[in-house]
């Protein structure tokens, strides 16, 4: 029996009738004590198997940015895959967005599961959560692996200060959801798999009901997070095994500021992709990951 399905009727609540979607895992809703509810996509792994914990990025979902690497990594490992808070499924609230609080959810809900502890998995956006679930719950991290991300976004202050003021305006204006919400399907739709673009309109109804549920005021302020996230000063106290993933033609998060990862922190190794930021929606990311988080789960002791 398939561990994945190409539909869920939690998946289709927002999409026509009959409208195709990627193949995913299943997903429910979990109770997070004194925090609130978020989505989890499941896939339960070989018996016995560690777990691996998928932490996606800006704009995306746990379905958008990891829907390639279910099937490779769920033949080895436990996998979930969290929606942020204010990303689709994500929990909501009214206080602003803090990476730390996402960092918190994620170790919330490997209590609500009964997981001691879990390899995270963080990409662009996720990989400060990650860096962040390591720091604040050390404990619930067995290893680490850091794919797409850096431990710092925007270098100087000042840039920073502009980045954070504009995220901050924008975050107050409707016109801005909106205009986010039309423009990153097509993004999507430009660099997904040939196999998926000759099916376009079934993907764009699945990734417009996926991006449709985004809280957007969140959203606006987790890139500000972002702009101001630095974590130079501890980045090297990591000690658990640690896996980098780098994308070589990235234009988002350049990919010296990815490969100074493996130099700050101690005994890290790199996995190099020669594509761009969005290679998460390319049948090649399942397996080179695949590879990475294998890499970390062999050094753990």
């Amino acid at each position: 029996m398939s561990l994945l399905a190409p539909f869920r009727s939690s998946d289709q609540e927002d999409a026509p009738p009959g409208t195709p979607q990627p193949d995913l895992p299943l997903g429910r809703r979990v109770e997070l004590p004194g925090r609130g509810t978020t989505f989890v996509r499941d896939v339960p792994g070989p018996p016995g198997a560690p777990t691996v914990v998928l932490l996606h990025g800006l704009i995306a979902s746990g379905g958008l940015n990891w829907f390639q690497a279910f099937g490779p990594l769920g033949k080895h490992f436990r996998v979930l895959a969290i929606d942020h808070r204010g990303h689709a499924r994500g929990l909501r609230t009214r206080k602003r967005f803090r990476l730390a609080d996402c960092a918190d959810d994620v170790a919330a809900l490997l209590d609500a599961l009964d997981i001691d502890d879990a390899i995270a998995v963080g990409y662009s956006m996720g990989g400060p959560i990650a860096q962040l679930l390591w720091k604040r719950h050390p404990e619930k991290v067995s290893g680490l692996v850091l794919c797409a991300t850096a431990d710092r976004f925007v270098p100087g202050r000042r840039e920073q200060l502009v980045f954070v003021t504009a995220m901050g305006a924008a975050a107050g204006s409707t016109r801005f959801g909106q205009l986010l919400t039309r423009v990153p399907v097509g993004v999507v739709q430009r660099h997904v798999p040939a196999g998926v673009r000759a099916r376009p309109e079934s993907f764009r109804r699945w990734a417009r009901a996926e991006m449709g549920r985004h809280d957007w005021r969140m959203v606006a302020e987790a890139a500000g997070a972002i702009g101001t996230y630095d974590a130079s000063q501890w980045i090297g106290d990591i000690d658990v095994p640690t896996a980098v993933l780098v994308t070589t033609d990235d234009k988002a998060v350049p990919a010296t500021e990815q490969a100074r990862l493996v130099v700050r922190i101690p005994d890290a190794t790199i996995h190099r992709v020669d594509d761009g930021h969005i290679v998460c929606s390319r049948p090649l990311f399942g397996p080179v990951l695949t590879r990475a988080v294998r890499d970390v789960a062999d050094r753990i002791a």
